[in-house]
């Protein structure tokens, strides 16, 4: 029989307009991974907005925690990445919500460890290797069937989800890093395809030019005459 592809998932930055972007294509059918999540707000806005994935960044969250306190490192328990993935994945499962969680940006393999039994984790292939070498019992840390206790469900209009946002200077700070990342990515892949179709389009005027030569000396391409 004849097999049809899977729809893409679009990925969308977790502002509130990407997340109403996304409500929005989800009742289309057209399923969306909400990335550059750094807070609670965000992602209960996902959820509520029947996101189908979202994708907080637990290495950037930590990035962000050892610039601003001057610590080299954080148990693997106490990782702000970990701490803000662990909440997340708890809400979601706690109030029923369809929208998986995918761990994302790990710096370290203690990371990984700590979210053990999350939806989804995306791994880099040094992570990976640095796991297959490691000996021991992984054991299940998140459990979507017994999640941990977790804070009161919130339903957020745009004043909440900003004041939120406003209370919050690693999110607003982390988001906006990478509004700018994915703006200056866009600018750069504009760029590579301007190049490359300026090579298409010379290559082709060259072709045609050879075909005036060609006609103009009453020649066929591809046959000689003698």
């Amino acid at each position: 029989g004849v097999q049809t592809c899977a729809l893409p998932i679009f990925k969308l930055a977790s502002t509130w307009e990407g997340i109403r972007a996304a409500e929005i294509l989800q009742k289309e059918g057209i399923d969306c991974n909400m990335t550059l999540i750094f807070s609670i707000a965000q992602a209960a806005a996902c959820a509520d907005a029947g996101a189908y994935l979202i994708s907080p960044f637990v290495g950037r969250i930590l990035d962000w925690y050892k610039k601003h306190t001057g610590r080299d490192s954080y148990p693997g328990p106490e990782d702000p990445g970990v701490v803000s993935v662990t909440q997340i994945f708890n809400y979601f499962k706690t109030y029923g919500y369809k929208t998986e969680v995918m761990g994302a940006s790990f710096r370290n393999i203690e990371e990984i460890i700590e979210l053990a039994g999350c939806d989804l984790l995306t791994i880099s292939p040094a992570l990976l290797d640095q796991l297959r070498s490691t000996e021991g019992e992984l054991q299940r840390r998140l459990n979507s069937f017994d999640p941990a206790p977790t804070e009161q469900q919130i339903h957020l209009d745009r004043a909440g989800f900003e004041a939120m946002m406003a209370k919050d200077a690693m999110a607003t700070e982390k988001l906006d890093e990478g509004i700018r990342g994915f703006s200056k990515a866009i600018e750069t892949l504009e760029a590579q395809l301007a190049h490359r179709l300026g090579e298409l389009e010379g290559a082709r005027a060259f072709q045609h030019a050879a075909q005036e030569i060609f006609l103009l000396n009453d020649l066929e391409i591809g046959r000689a005459h003698v």
